[in-house]
């Protein structure tokens, strides 16, 4: 009997990670502070990541994409996080998490306008979905888009949108009709259509290297060629592109854990108390140690799902939820613990596990919080 998958990374899946990691060292460390104080990351490294071909993983290759899989995305996923949440998911949001709904629903001509630009790096695009009074309930949005002359006239406001202020395009889910699910539809939004406005970047606890704002919709009209997908098809199109969402968050995770954790070891073998380093003391390293286990387990939960996103199988929806679920949580309590061993400096915006731990609790709410992956899974329990 052999077993049915092997869970260790192949030989160019671990060279592609080797290559992002050298990237990351040579172009987003350098920046991060840079980009922490500016509220994003500078354009220049967007298109930099668009040049090394690191936004098109998900993208067919006649628009310019590289035609990656999702194990690739969820290595690239875990070292841009590595280095910071913030400038990890100003790139993600806009090559995984949004452009994928245009590769996939979009039109030619949309994949064709859009595309390209994206995977390069000169363009940034977002995803509006999220309301104030919504949350995780995209089957309660209550954005509308009314039928008008040759298009549709958008009202409403979104919330805790990610590249709201530096996209150049947006997927913008909103209501076209009143029946629940099935009136969702999504267009596309281009920046400086009148109508689109902005609320102030919001401060946040972490991801301070990223934009996150309001959005606003007042009187919004789009022709009925910026339609993405089928009208009324919406809120089908948004659950499939949250499997490739959930995942990337999940192995921004794994990022953040491995950071801190490699991090911790180095301080734990170098500081010394009471005259002896804190590594020989058999409870600090049974904590690394135990941390180190967590870490594993989520990395195979995470690359399980990756794998089966990949082969199509049946229980991606289960799986996926799964590492979501267990990745955000063992990425918070690893880094937490990190932060613990630090002591005194850990507690310091200058030591980078703090960063990390600001970084990493929102993946415990975005892209769907504890609580819906649990209902995801409680609704397949057998019995």
């Amino acid at each position: 009997m052999t077993a049915a998958m092997n869970w260790e990374l192949d030989p160019e899946h671990e060279e592609f990670r080797a290559s992002v990691r050298s990237f990351v060292d040579r172009q987003v460390r350098p920046v991060v502070e840079e980009s922490e104080q500016a509220g994003r990351p500078p354009a220049s490294l967007l298109k930099e990541m668009g040049s090394a071909g690191l936004l098109g993983l998900a993208i067919p290759e006649e628009f310019g994409g590289g035609g990656g899989d999702a194990m690739a995305i969820c290595v690239l996923s875990e070292e841009l996080a590595r280095a910071s949440g913030g400038i990890a998911v100003t790139a993600l949001v806009s090559g995984y998490m949004s452009a994928p709904h245009i590769a996939r629903y979009g039109t030619d001509e949309q994949r064709a306008r859009y595309l390209p630009g994206i995977v390069a790096g000169e363009k940034i695009s977002a995803i509006a979905v999220t309301e104030p009074g919504t949350g995780s309930n995209v089957g309660g949005i209550t954005t509308r888009a009314e039928a008008a002359d040759g298009g549709f006239r958008i009202n409403g406001t979104k919330m805790f949108i990610t590249n709201a202020g530096i996209a150049d395009v947006m997927v913008v889910a909103a209501r076209t009709s009143p029946h629940g699910h099935r009136g969702i539809t999504t267009f596309i939004v281009e920046a400086g259509t009148p109508g689109l406005s902005m609320g102030k970047p919001l401060r946040k606890m972490g991801w301070h290297g990223s934009d996150t704002r309001e959005v606003i919709f007042s009187d919004l009209f789009v022709p009925a060629e910026a339609i993405l997908g089928t009208e009324g098809r919406g809120f089908h199109q948004i659950m499939e592109a949250f499997q490739l969402e959930r995942l990337t968050l999940a192995a921004m995770g794994l990022g953040h854990a491995e950071e801190c954790l490699q991090a911790a070891t180095v301080y734990a073998r170098d500081r010394e108390v009471f005259g002896s380093s804190l590594i020989s003391r058999q409870a600090i390293r049974h904590r690394l140690a135990a941390a180190s286990v967590e870490l594993e387990a989520a990395r195979l939960l995470t690359y399980r799902a990756a794998a089966r996103v990949d082969s199509g199988h049946p229980e991606v929806g289960k799986s996926v939820a799964m590492a979501k679920y267990h990745a955000a949580i063992a990425a918070n309590r690893i880094v937490d613990e990190c932060v613990q061993l630090f002591g005194g400096s850990g507690f310091l915006e200058e030591t980078p596990v703090a960063r990390h731990f600001r970084d990493a609790r929102v993946l415990r709410i975005g892209g769907g919080t504890d609580e819906i992956q649990l209902e995801i899974l409680a609704k397949g329990l057998p019995g």
